[in-house]
């Protein structure tokens, strides 16, 4: 097994709450995308989408569908690491446009030195497990998890070994992920 770390970023869900697709919202003249693809680009030039909507291929980059439909980010991680040829893979969402290099690569430090864990940020309150670094090791526990119909990231997170890591309160608002057209009027008006 490939030891790079393999970088996927899950642009699936229903943008409900936004009206429109979270990776495309335009942020400062650029979309989310674009601004999480510059702090993962220093870790891995080459990493993947996990979508199937035809709108992201002008990143240039692989995209993948969910093998199992409509199951959520569980099914978007279950996609990742069905997918990846590394012992650990970093997920992340598609609408966390202030991620910074710096915070990915104090993530991905912290999950080196336990290899077998699920490692994930927090900002002390919240925890951010679609900011995380997931052991290949737990692709049938996912799996298991999709078929019993136990959706819920956090609980499945909560049954494998696991690791919350919290950042300082100067890096917290990097994980600020945004999914309301206030929330991204509010973001517009203070970054």
């Amino acid at each position: 097994m490939d030891s790079k770390l393999s970088i996927y970023i899950l642009c699936g869900g229903k943008s409900t709450r936004m009206g429109e697709e979270k990776g495309l919202v335009r942020f400062h003249g650029k979309s989310f995308m674009h601004w999480i693809l510059e702090s993962v680009y220093p870790l891995n030039s080459n990493p993947v989408l996990v979508t199937g909507n035809p709108a992201y291929q002008k990143f240039g980059l692989e995209m993948i569908s969910d093998l199992i439909e409509d199951k959520g980010p569980l099914g978007g991680i279950y996609t990742a690491l069905n997918h990846s040829t590394s012992g650990l893979t970093l997920i992340l969402s598609c609408d966390i446009p202030k991620i910074t290099m710096e915070v990915l690569s104090f993530l991905d430090k912290k999950s080196q030195a336990s290899p077998d864990k699920i490692t994930f940020l927090s900002d002390g309150k919240n925890d951010y497990p679609l900011i995380g670094i997931y052991p290949k090791l737990i692709l049938k526990h996912v799996e298991t998890s999709i078929l019993c119909g136990q959706l819920k990231l956090r609980q499945v997170v909560q049954n494998q070994p696991h690791q919350r890591i919290i950042l300082n309160p100067n890096q917290r608002e990097s994980l600020e992920n945004i999914n309301t057209k206030d929330q991204l009027h509010s973001l517009s008006q203070t970054y």
